[in-house]
């Protein structure tokens, strides 16, 4: 006889399980995870119905758990090489803005790449 071992990561996904934009049930293997500090863990899951995607933060102590999720288009192959990317300073976002202004923006944005 298997006894099932429950954890507090199946209640963490229990709170991500169906996709905020279209309603459809997220599988936990589509779940993968990007990175976890402690009880904190960082989440990127895709749905399969609609396409999109969601970072989610869970949090996992002793009194409970909660998330939050965002809702995004990036894949998990995006979201970690943004993670581990260059970080946009101040200068990065004048340099765009005057982009915009006289219309070198792709130019500009080319050089993030």
């Amino acid at each position: 006889m298997t006894k099932n071992v429950h954890t507090p990561w199946d209640d963490g996904m229990r709170l991500i399980s169906y996709c905020p934009l279209c309603q459809s049930e997220f599988h936990p293997t589509e779940a993968r995870l990007l990175g976890e500090r402690g009880q904190r863990h960082l989440i990127h899951v895709r749905c399969r119905a609609c396409g999109n995607a969601m970072l989610a933060l869970i949090l996992v102590t002793k009194g409970g758990m909660s998330s939050v999720g965002l809702v995004t288009d990036l894949t998990y192959a995006d979201v970690m090489k943004f993670r581990f990317g260059r970080h946009i300073n101040v200068d990065d976002v004048l340099k765009a803005h005057e982009g915009l202004m006289n219309g070198s923006l792709l130019t500009t944005l080319t050089q993030f790449g």
